[in-house]
Formats: C-alpha cells, structure tokens, sequence
C-alpha cells in the first residue's frame, strides 16, 4: 500500500473508462476514497459502483466544488484525466483547435485554480496530469493533440516549479500508445506509430504508482521515451528528420 494515497479524497477525471478507470481502480485498492468523473453519466456510475466511490458526472472544468463536497470538504489528489485526441493539421476547423484546447489545457488550469488555495493554505495537495508521449515529443497527423497536450506538459511543469517548496505534488504522466477507445479512434497513425508497442490501462496507473513512491514529477509507462526526448532536445534536426520519414511512411501507406 502506498501510504500517501491512503484515505486521500481523490478526483479522477475522464474516469468512465481507460486510463481514467485505471488509476480510479488503483487509488481505491490502495485505500482511498475516490470521486469518478466522466461526461457520460452511466459510465461514471458504474466505475463508480465497481469500486465503492463516488460518481460525479459532468463537465471536467467545472465539477471540483462537487467533487470536494462529495469527499466531505478536501480533496487531497486530482487527477486531471479527461482528454480529447484530435487529429487534423493546421487546417482541422477551429472548434476542433478550441476543444482541444479547452480539455487538454484549460480544464487543468481551472482545476488547479479551484484546487491550489485550500493546497497553498494546508501545504499539501497532488495534481496528477494525464498528459501523453505528444506532449514530449510529437505525434504525426494529429496537430491540436500535440499542440495542446505539450501545453499540458507545460503547465504541469510551471506547478511543480512554482509551488513544490509550499507541499504541492505535481505529476505528468506521458505514455505513448494505450489500449483504449482513443487509441483505436487514432485510425491509421495510431497503428503505424502507437499500437506496435501499445500497453494496458492498469499498466500506466502502475508507472504512476511507482512515480508517486519515487516522488518523480515525470511519469514514463514507456520508459524509451526518456531516449527520444532527449534525442529531440539534443539532436532537433535529425529527430525531425526521423519524424518527417514517418510521417512521409504514413502517407505512402494511407495513400494506397
């Protein structure tokens, strides 16, 4: 058991299924006490129901005051979870690039903002930030997904530098591809760059578990990713270059 999470009132967004599910799973094995949260309502009820929490169905922006009264005043650990993988180039239409954007950054930044004065005031508190391998890298066919998943990244960076010292937990976890409903919505991209070396659920909530004991910000369920990060930061023009061959693969492949 992992005695930080024990008893702790914890938030998991996106949570009706995948990822989400996983680390609700988890959390409530470990012992704590866990609000579900997913836009689809009998989803959230069941995962709920499945591990003896609390379903609060509902926008992912705009539930942490009902997930705190939920779990009786505090909450202790929130995982931001909920995302969209939007594909498109820089032509997707721009309520595509808003919806990204509103998901996969904004909602995190108003959880935070909600979060972070009750936090700051007890010094203590867990954001846990489900952000992906494109927030590192990059992910082809996909631009506001990379876009803002990298904007995701960036903002779990900026609490952890910012608010460590004051007892704030910050993790952003950062796997490549995972067997769930988005992956296999990745159509053709997700089987040639994600699916080959794809993992389960349950295993990105381990990698999470394991960040949490180690007290690491940044959480690697593909621990390879570590390699092409640095490869990108140290040798930009030649990880570019790898990257436009598998795009150029991809686009002889779909244009069969």
């Amino acid at each position: 058991m992992v005695e930080a999470v024990q008893d702790a009132g914890v938030v998991v967004t996106g949570a009706g299924g995948g990822i989400g599910a996983a680390l609700a799973r988890r959390f409530a094995a470990e012992g704590a006490r866990v609000v579900v949260n997913d836009l689809d309502a009998g989803r959230a009820k069941a995962v709920a129901d499945e591990i003896g929490g609390i379903a609060v169905p509902g926008d992912a922006s705009a539930i942490v005051a009902e997930a705190r009264d939920a779990l009786g005043g505090r909450v202790d650990v929130y995982c931001a979870n909920a995302g969209v993988g939007s594909g498109g180039s820089e032509a997707a239409a721009e309520a595509v690039w808003a919806l990204a954007w509103d998901v996969n950054v904004m909602a995190h930044v108003r959880a935070a903002h909600e979060l972070l004065p009750d936090w700051l005031e007890r010094g203590s508190g867990r954001f846990v930030s489900t952000v992906s391998a494109a927030g590192l890298l990059t992910m082809i066919g996909a631009a506001p997904y990379s876009v803002t998943k990298h904007g995701a990244y960036a903002f779990a960076e900026w609490l952890s530098l910012t608010y460590r010292h004051r007892g704030v937990k910050v993790h952003a976890i950062c796997p490549q591809g995972v067997r769930t409903d988005m992956l296999t919505a990745s159509g053709s991209a997700g089987e040639l760059v994600l699916q080959p070396t794809a993992i389960e659920p349950q295993d990105v909530a381990d990698a999470l578990f394991k960040g949490i004991e180690e007290d690491r910000f940044l959480i690697l369920p593909h621990p390879e990713v570590a390699e092409y990060y640095q490869a990108r930061a140290t040798e930009p023009d030649r990880w570019l270059h790898g990257m436009n061959r598998l795009q150029r693969q991809w686009e002889e492949a779909t244009a069969r």
